[in-house]
C-alpha cells in the first residue's frame, strides 16, 4: 500500500479519534446517575430518564469500542501491518479501508 495512502488514513484516524474523545466527554455528563426523587418526578418521567440514561451509556460503550479499534489501526500503521487481513493475510482493498479505516478483514473473509 502506498505511503501517501497510509498517511491519509492515519490523519483520518487521528481526526476521528479526537472527535470521539470530545464526544466522550459530553456523553459522560449525560450518563451520570439519575436522581430518583419520587416526590419531585413522576413514575413515567423517571422511567423515561432511566431509558435515556441507558441509551447514553450504550453510546459511550460504542464510542469506547471505536476508540479501541482506532488505536489498533494506528498501532498497525506504526508496525507496518496495516491493511493486511487478520484472517487470510491478504491486502485489504483500499476502497474498503477508505470507508472504514479500522477494518481488519478483507471482503472475502468478512463475508464468511
Amino acid at each position: 500500500m502506498p505511503m501517501n495512502d497510509i498517511e491519509k488514513i492515519k490523519q483520518k484516524l487521528l481526526i476521528l479519534k479526537a472527535e470521539l474523545q470530545g464526544l466522550e466527554e459530553t456523553s459522560k455528563e449525560s450518563s451520570k446517575p439519575i436522581e430518583l426523587d419520587q416526590a419531585r418526578v413522576g413514575r413515567l418521567s423517571r422511567m423515561d430518564a432511566m431509558q435515556t440514561q441507558q441509551m447514553e451509556q450504550e453510546v459511550v460503550r460504542r464510542q469506547q469500542r471505536k476508540l479501541l479499534m482506532i488505536d489498533g489501526a494506528l498501532r498497525r500503521i506504526e508496525s507496518g501491518d496495516y491493511g493486511e487481513c487478520f484472517v487470510c493475510g491478504e491486502e485489504i482493498d483500499m476502497r474498503r479501508l477508505a470507508v472504514d479505516p479500522t477494518n481488519t478483514r478483507c471482503i472475502k473473509c468478512a463475508d464468511k
